[in-house]
């Protein structure tokens, strides 16, 4: 797509971010790939509620050059996972209350549900913390990503990826919903999770299956 229609599908996933309970403040940012070495995405310090289409920053995904505002401080990450994620197309970075929560138990979550297995993958991983912007905090996610439209950043918040802005936001709200299980199993001391071979049959049938329909 062009960049004035990405910077609009943009500045309209800040304000979904915004509406969905997902951010607060000027935390968080959305990005989308706009033609093949370049992507749109929200920039630094503006409120989500303020935010028009032209206060969008485009950036270069090899070289972090832009044109407009200055970008969010977490560009070089979404960079990272445009050049090596061809399939993807959208990418969310939040600070939502159940993943947040989860982010700080260090561990990995388990694939308790169908629909997290489905569109997230066999688990949601969690990459190790590290300083914001930072090159080491771009080589963990993509870790941490790697076969998975989801994962958590340590004691951070979460990302999210899509092969659009619309399954980004579903891989958001359902991470969010995973994490908040995850919580409430471990609360009541353990539950059943999908076995891997089980998790991996419903992530093939919503790439492989599901979608074609």
């Amino acid at each position: 797509m062009d960049s004035q229609e990405a910077k609009k599908i943009v500045c309209g996933g800040g304000k979904e971010l915004l509406r969905l309970g997902l951010v607060a403040g000027t935390w968080g940012n959305v990005s989308c790939r706009a033609g093949g070495s370049a992507m749109v995405i929200t920039p630094s310090g503006i409120p989500y509620d303020k935010l028009e289409p032209d206060d969008m920053s485009t950036v270069s995904i090899e070289d972090l050059t832009f044109e407009g505002r200055r970008p969010s401080s977490e560009s070089p990450m979404h960079a990272a996972i445009y050049r090596t994620r061809p399939e993807v197309n959208a990418v969310i970075h939040f600070h939502s209350l159940y993943a947040c929560t989860a982010s700080v138990l260090g561990e990995d979550v388990p694939p308790y549900l169908e629909d997290m297995a489905q569109i997230i993958g066999p688990s949601i991983r969690i990459s190790r913390h590290a300083l914001t912007g930072s090159p080491l905090l771009t080589e963990n996610v993509l870790d941490a990503l790697s076969g998975r439209f989801g994962a958590l950043l340590e004691n951070h918040g979460a990302v999210c990826a899509g092969r659009d802005m619309e399954e980004a936001f579903a891989a958001a709200l359902i991470l969010e919903k995973a994490c908040q299980t995850h919580l409430l199993v471990k609360t009541a001391g353990g539950g059943r999770a999908l076995t891997v071979e089980e998790a991996e049959k419903y992530r093939d049938f919503y790439l492989n299956s599901y979608q074609k329909r």
